[in-house]
């Protein structure tokens, strides 16, 4: 009989079965492993079973023996001990390049004003298939003690509204279990405990396949007090910062452009004293029209924008007197080049996502924009290098198979679905532009114009169509005196419960920038 036969016995004893002879450890292992997770799942683990990435730890379900047992084992094992042929299992082979990672930046939960708890809307993030996701909630990052108190049911536009209770709180319960959900009353009122990124991003992630990253929204306003001929100003200003450190309180100002700058220079700070890679985004820039092209290009340390949102409030399209987002990223981006002598500006595509229980225009939703990130592992650090380069794409739904930028080229192959057609277009803006522009008129009738600032339309050399070209593969040479160049894929698949109305499905290349004398 093996010298391990009482290992092997005793292993029987615990699990319930029998394990045959002889055996090495790693199959011993494999074995205990097995029947720790028979049945047991991301929401299994929340109450308290173990799984076999933790075979080594004493938790519940385990006798202290037992835990010793099988740290021992471990033990023997890492040291190469025993085992059949004395020989270790090789390691997995490194990845052998860089893969797309799809992704949301911008998500909103009850730690400020979305309507479901993390778990749930993590939950559905990673089940619908998206490697990485970004919770962004107002002004607070998802850390510490934080109960979440369970107000009376309201009548809200003919529904019976209980943020966080009712049956919200029911299908919480039901997902994860009485366990993992913490409830108390204090003063007569209900209420569950928020769990904080470090306790449920465990129930999640798994390398290779899903990650969690940091964030948080840093929501201000600025203000420009009535003068005795011009009214009070004002209007939102919101940055998400991916992957921060620690928190960056929101800024006081009387203008957008220092409220971007200063939070821009807090970020900067924070990651070099840390060390941490981390970035902000500018966030839907026609919100409330809070933010002008004018200031945007001005932003040092400021690399990226939304040029897509699916919050139905953000005015993607801007109208007769606004840019659109698009209209907005073609200003910066020839002005923050030819004359600023700036970096480039990036846009990524998110969901704002704050409404979990109806799926319908008017509501925030998850599914309508994200990014797909061509990096070498799915980490903070690797997806944030691969986005300062430039190496992802932004959508509401087109998947891109391939993206070609080099400092002469942006070619691109089109994922077609079955009847769907698609048009590429190639944008930019050449040397030796018209640089004029002119004051957009309010709409008429519009009373709140005079309380921000108005757009300004440039000529017809900025942002300027280059090339347009049909079919699922597309690309474009550079003839040498383009200032930028980027690409647009529109398709003619109607977006499913898109932000606004009539919206198709589209897709955002980053641009290639040519140096410039």
């Amino acid at each position: 009989m093996s010298s391990l036969a009482p290992y092997w016995s005793q292993m029987g004893t615990f699990t319930g079965t029998a394990i045959p002879e002889p055996a090495p450890v790693g199959v011993i292992l494999a074995w205990r492993c097995w029947t720790l997770r028979r049945g047991a799942g991301g929401a299994d683990r929340a109450r308290g079973q173990p799984d076999c990435h933790g075979w080594w730890l004493y938790s519940r379900g385990q006798s202290v023996r037992e835990s010793c047992l099988m740290k021992t084992l471990g033990l023997f094992l890492l040291c190469g001990a025993i085992g059949v042929g004395g020989a270790m299992t090789p390691l997995p082979a490194a990845e052998s390049g860089p893969r797309w990672f799809k992704g949301n930046l911008h998500t909103h939960s009850l730690w400020s004003d979305g309507d479901d708890y993390p778990e749930m809307i993590t939950d559905w993030y990673k089940r619908a298939g998206y490697h990485f996701l970004a919770m962004s909630d107002h002004n607070i990052m998802a850390e510490g003690q934080r109960w979440f108190a369970i107000k009376p049911p309201a009548v809200v536009a003919g529904k019976v509204v209980q943020r966080g209770g009712g049956v919200v709180l029911e299908n919480y319960v039901a997902r994860f279990g009485a366990d993992w959900v913490e409830q108390r009353e204090a003063a007569g009122t209900q209420e569950v405990r928020l769990k904080p990124l470090t306790e449920y991003r465990t129930l999640f992630e798994e390398p290779g396949r899903f990650l969690m990253i940091p964030g948080l929204e840093v929501t201000a306003n600025w203000k420009r007090p009535a003068t005795a001929t011009t009214p009070a100003q004002g209007g939102p200003v919101h940055m998400n910062l991916i992957n921060p450190r620690t928190l960056v309180a929101p800024v006081a100002a009387d203008n957008a452009l220092e409220i971007m700058q200063r939070t821009a220079e807090a970020v900067r700070v924070q990651r070099e004293e840390t060390g941490q890679p981390m970035f902000p985004h500018l966030n839907h820039p026609n919100f409330i029209w809070g933010v002008t092209a004018e200031e945007l290009m001005q932003v040092h340390h400021e690399k990226f924008f939304e040029v897509y949102n699916g919050h139905p409030g953000v005015h993607n399209a801007g109208d007769v007197a606004h840019l659109s987002n698009e209209e907005i990223w073609d200003v910066v981006l020839t002005r923050r080049l030819a004359e600023l002598k700036l970096d480039v500006m990036y846009g990524i595509g998110v969901d704002d996502s704050h409404h979990y229980h109806e799926q319908m225009l008017g509501k925030s939703n998850s599914g309508r924009g994200w990014v797909m990130v061509r990096a070498r592992h799915l980490t903070p650090e690797s997806i944030i290098l691969a986005m300062e380069a430039g190496d992802f794409y932004a959508t509401s739904g087109v998947t891109l198979k391939e993206v070609t930028r080099t400092a002469t080229t942006l070619g691109l192959e089109i994922q077609a679905d079955p009847g769907v057609t698609y048009v590429t277009q190639f944008i930019g803006t050449r040397r030796g532009y018209d640089p004029s522009s002119q004051l957009l008129p309010p709409r008429t009738g519009d009373a709140s114009a005079a309380r921000t600032l108005p757009h300004r339309r440039y000529s017809k050399d900025v942002g300027a169509v280059l090339a347009e070209v049909k079919g699922s593969t597309a690309s474009y040479t550079l003839r040498g005196d383009e200032i930028y160049v980027r690409a647009r894929v529109i398709s003619s698949q109607a977006k499913v419960n898109g932000s606004v109305a009539n919206e198709f499905e589209t897709a955002w290349t980053q641009p290639v920038v040519r140096a410039m004398r």
